[in-house]
């Protein structure tokens, strides 16, 4: 199978980024008339602030399943991340020092997933099951029970703070900065091409030169080290470094870039639709929380999206060859 094309994104992707698109919009205006306090410049910062963590780390993991690969240890990652944090600041560790060991140690975490997933030839499924839980047994390890939380005001302060005369918080704006790279690299760029040649048949990506395991094993490092920043920004947000912050993260993540149009498969998939999987996410969250719908229900809810992602897009594909063997047919 040919890799995607430099300059065209395929047709049926084009649709669904524009029917999720169309259903953000829906649903904002939806909730903005039906529920209570949503429609609020306070509940927009919380709304923005939520989709963050989601949308810094469903970067390099919309990367990651582009080819082929998957990572489910990033929530965990981030809570040990956290954890540390909080460790080395009661150690007496400078802040600014603190932040760059974390991320470090995010980056080392995520590179034993690559070491195993490349070096080895595990499934990266497996894997980062695996991690999953041992890094979330770690963080306790390091933490235990206990919440740190006298960072300086000054740190906190900022991880909230808004730009743009107070319209959007600044976290967010650079997050946004950050998605707009990871497009470019992904959609115009000879890596982005390499990793839809990777996701669509790694075998044929090998024999074109391309190094496939090198390129997935540093998307893994990457990957850690992000989710090492959302720990940062996790711990600083909320001011309290627990070894169980992110926990169940990662659910949501895969499910935001699933619902934006990533074949789990990989090969197939674009950013601008990742970022409306995290948005439309987040703003039903945000709206059912607001209406005092239970957690439980919150978290059905992203379940359901998790198997809508995959089931609607292989459906649709489905429908549109039938459609064309009639066509060809008749």
């Amino acid at each position: 199978m040919a890799a995607e094309p430099r300059s065209a994104i395929p047709g049926a992707l084009r649709r669904w980024d524009t029917a999720l698109i169309a259903t953000l919009l829906l649903v904002t205006l939806a909730a903005a008339l039906l529920v209570d306090g949503f429609a609020t410049g306070r509940n927009s910062q919380f709304l923005l602030l939520d989709a963050v963590a989601v949308g810094l780390v469903a970067l390099p993991v919309t990367l990651i399943i582009v080819t082929g690969e998957i990572d489910l240890s990033v929530a965990s990652t981030l809570g040990l991340c956290s954890a540390v944090m909080g460790q080395l600041w009661l150690s007496g560790w400078p802040l600014e020092l603190v932040v760059l060991a974390v991320v470090a140690l995010g980056a080392v975490l995520g590179a034993v997933n690559g070491l195993f997933v490349t070096g080895f030839g595990l499934p990266a499924l497996a894997v980062t099951i695996g991690t999953l839980a041992a890094y979330r047994g770690l963080a306790f390890v390091v933490l235990g029970d206990r919440a740190v939380a006298d960072f300086p005001r000054q740190w906190t302060d900022a991880a909230g703070g808004t730009a743009l005369a107070g319209a959007i918080p600044a976290a967010m704006l650079l997050t946004a900065l950050a998605a707009a790279g990871c497009a470019v690299l992904l959609h115009a760029t000879p890596l982005g091409r390499a990793l839809f040649a990777i996701g669509s048949n790694a075998e044929a990506a090998r024999f074109s030169g391309i190094a496939v395991a090198r390129t997935k094993f540093w998307l893994f490092v990457g990957c850690g080290a992000v989710s090492g920043l959302a720990g940062v920004f996790w711990t600083l947000r909320y001011a309290s470094a627990r070894a169980d912050n992110g926990q169940g993260l990662e659910l949501a993540v895969v499910a935001a870039v699933l619902l934006g149009g990533v074949s789990i498969f990989g090969g197939r998939g674009t950013l601008a639709g990742v970022c409306a999987g995290v948005l439309l996410l987040v703003t039903l969250r945000n709206a059912l929380q607001l209406a005092d719908v239970p957690a439980d229900t919150l978290d059905i809810v992203t379940g359901s999206l998790l198997i809508v992602s995959v089931i609607a897009p292989r459906a649709l594909s489905g429908l549109r060859q039938r459609r064309r063997s009639r066509a060809t047919r008749t």
